[in-house]
This record gives structure tokens, sequence and C-alpha cells, in this order.
């Protein structure tokens, strides 16, 4: 798998996935004062290069944090979605099975826990978390979810070696598809099975943009 780098949030310096836990332990601008928060690691499931490190208020709810991942990596048409936690389901609404997201994260998270989520039953996306800890986090009238890292944009290749910015869903499931401005111009699929390359794990899946 291509190995990535990112952004801390916090002091602004890269860092490799492998060095960015450690980093945000030892950050010299990360909050300080401030009430202790669950820090999440989530990413793409099957392991990915998408990854993000959330400081998340034991006071949040499970629906703070979906609504979270929806706005940064997710969201295209209202779909529905869930978290798996310890066999239990919690879903975001509709007829699923399964309790709702309305339970505080102190109720069912704890560090070490590591648990799983879905978004879109029908062109799913799915992503493993992780509660890799506590950090200091957001006072009570902060965000209840808060970045403190995330993966650069990885270096995706059209065949003709310049940079990826579209990805044709038609050829995509081929593992192919990968096209430049230029290329994307002239790809014979047509304009409609384009979708612009962004920075998550649900690129070039229904109609996600970014």
């Amino acid at each position: 798998m291509m190995k990535t780098s990112g952004t801390c949030a916090a002091c602004g310096g890269k860092f490799s996935k492998a060095a960015m836990r450690q980093h945000l332990g030892s950050c010299s601008k990360r909050p300080a004062n401030a009430e202790t928060s669950l820090h999440i690691l989530v990413e793409g499931n099957p392991p990915s290069v998408f990854w993000m490190h959330l400081a998340a208020q034991p006071s949040a709810k499970l629906v703070d944090l979906d609504r979270f991942l929806r706005a940064i990596w997710l969201e295209c048409c209202g779909h529905l979605s869930a978290f798996k936690i310890a066999d239990v389901s919690y879903s975001s609404g509709g007829d699923m099975p399964g309790r709702k997201m309305s339970v505080p994260l102190r109720n069912v998270l704890r560090p070490g826990l590591r648990f799983g989520y879905e978004y879109d039953f029908g062109s799913t996306t799915a992503l493993k978390l992780q509660v890799v800890g506590t950090c200091a986090g957001t006072t009570g009238d902060g965000p209840p979810i808060r970045l403190r890292a995330r993966n650069s944009p990885p270096p995706l290749a059209c065949d003709c070696g310049k940079p990826a910015t579209q990805l044709c869903t038609e050829c995509g499931g081929a593992g192919r598809g990968w096209l430049c401005a230029g290329c994307a111009a002239e790809h014979a699929c047509g304009e409609e099975l384009l979708l612009p390359v962004v920075n998550s794990p649900r690129v070039g899946v229904c109609g996600y943009t970014g």
C-alpha cells in the first residue's frame, strides 16, 4: 500500500501516518487547559491512504460523530449510516435495526476500543475507527468533534503520468480510470461518468464530489 503523510491541524507540521500519532501527543501547539477528549483514529476499511485523527468530547453523541464524518468525508445523497460497537448497531434512522445514535460517546467508547462505521447501504463506504487514548480537546462550548490531523491528498496519477483530477466511474471498478484534465476531455466513456478526485475514501462512489 502507498505510504502517506498528513498535516497536524494545530501546528501545520507534516508527518508520516506512522509518526503522526506520536507527534500529536507532544505537539507544542496542542490545546492547553482544555477538557479531556477521546482521541479517535479513523481510516478507510479495508486500510487505505485516507485517515484522520479526531478529538471528541465524551459528552458528544454518536450522531455528532456521524455528522462530522459525513461533512468531511462522505455526504452525497443523504444516505443512511450506522456504527457497529461491541456487536451493537447504532443507526441514523429510518427502518434500520439497532439503537439510535443519541447515546453519548462516554457510554459506549473507551480507550483501546475498535469499532466500525458504514455510510450508504447501496454503494457502501466502510470505515474503521479506534479510540487510541485521550487528549486535550475543546472546552464545553467548543465543537464536540475536532480535527487533529488528516492525510494529505494521495499522489494519484493518470496513465500519462500527470496528476489525476477525474475518475471514470465505469473504469474505476476495474482499478483504472484515473485521468488528468487533458485525458478526461478525450475519455471514451463520456463526461457524465466522471467524478472529481477528492481526498476521501468515497472518491468515485455514487455522486460524491467532496
